[in-house]
């Protein structure tokens, strides 16, 4: 078995931050997303690995490189839109030749990782088997209905009216019979190659779809919200470790790492909390659910259930909470006279400002 995982996408929904990163790349407890899924697929017994890519190729592959680092050996593909998940497929033909694969979606966050399914789908040998999920708003995903017995009967991308609340997951597992579906398929309204289509053809073609609802966690990490949360559950499983310089001054409470190479003076931090190496927290408080990456600087002020990422400082402000500051971001207060907000923001940015 092989596996395709989709690392391209522009990522509108994160902006700004992906204006100048890709999406799959953004970290949760200091660790880039799309990490998480190539160890839960190396986790499956699976080595061999065709990430495709699009515009943020060059970043993914410098992350990434070869795959040694996570025990795998990784094909790039490229796309050259983003064109649908069946039309990854589509280009990923000849790579995955008459293997079965696994489709991981590299945004996607999964507790507990994929080897159940793995193990249920090579037990079973059904054509497809698809993950669900209930979810509030069905509208923003791929939706299955079910028959009484819990089957698959049709699928429909985004619908306007959905028939469930039932919502595909970012990972599906194919025999090779999904190639001949996929190469006959037409752009949906959206323009693109569905991966609801693909599985419909697969039940039109009288081919066995099966589905198992998911049990544990899982997130489209597309938005700064689910991001946020994402970061929140994972240092839920962090353990206190101190291997940087903390001084006398300061108190760490609850699981607290603070890596190699970074400084606390003079702070008190309230755990769960990660601290990057060469990060250096002073005079600050750090509050639960803040990841602070390499390279950064958190001086007289407050933060917490925050994603700080790499080289960002934050110098002199009162409270920042529920926020994703970017790479090489500086936060710092206004002049006092005259009373007024000063703000440089890039395209699609979004700011809350507390009167």
């Amino acid at each position: 078995m092989k596996a395709l995982v989709l690392a391209g996408g522009a990522g509108s929904r994160l902006r700004p931050i992906t204006h100048t990163s890709a999406k799959q790349l953004v970290p949760v407890a200091n660790k880039p997303v799309l990490f998480y899924g190539l160890e839960a697929i190396r986790d499956a017994g699976i080595r061999e690995v065709g990430i495709v890519v699009g515009d943020t190729a060059a970043e993914i592959q410098r992350a990434v490189g070869d795959g040694s680092a996570f025990g795998l050996e990784v094909t790039y593909l490229r796309q050259d839109a983003p064109r649908g998940l069946s039309h990854a497929v589509l280009i990923a033909r000849e790579y995955l030749g008459d293997d079965d694969f696994v489709m991981y979606l590299g945004d996607n966050f999964i507790v507990g990782g994929i080897t159940g399914l793995i193990e249920r789908f090579r037990r079973e040998r059904p054509q497809a088997l698809i993950m669900l999920t209930k979810v509030s708003d069905p509208r923003e995903f791929g939706v299955a209905e079910l028959d009484a017995a819990g089957r698959v009967v049709a699928l429909e991308e985004k619908p306007a009216r959905p028939k469930s609340d039932m919502a595909l997951v970012g990972v599906y597992l194919f025999t090779p019979a999904v190639h001949d579906v996929v190469a006959g398929l037409k752009p949906s309204w959206r323009g693109e190659l569905e991966i609801t289509d693909a599985v419909q053809g697969m039940i039109d073609a009288g081919h066995r779809v099966e589905s198992t609802v998911i049990s544990g966690y899982w997130k489209d990490t597309g938005n700064v919200t689910d991001m946020l949360e994402v970061n929140r559950l994972v240092l839920e499983s962090v353990e206190h470790s101190v291997e940087g310089d903390v001084d006398e001054a300061s108190e760490l409470i609850g699981r607290v790492v603070v890596e190699a190479g970074a400084t606390v003076a003079g702070s008190r931090i309230v755990g769960p909390v990660v601290v990057g190496a060469g990060s250096v927290v002073r005079d600050s408080y750090v509050g639960p659910f803040t990841s602070v990456d390499r390279d950064c600087s958190v001086i007289d002020s407050e933060i917490e259930y925050s994603i700080v990422l790499r080289g960002a400082s934050i110098d002199g402000v009162g409270r920042i909470e529920r926020s994703l500051i970017g790479r090489e971001a500086e936060v710092t207060p206004a002049p006092r006279v005259p009373k007024a907000h000063r703000l440089v923001l890039g395209d699609h940015s979004k700011v809350q400002i507390s009167k």
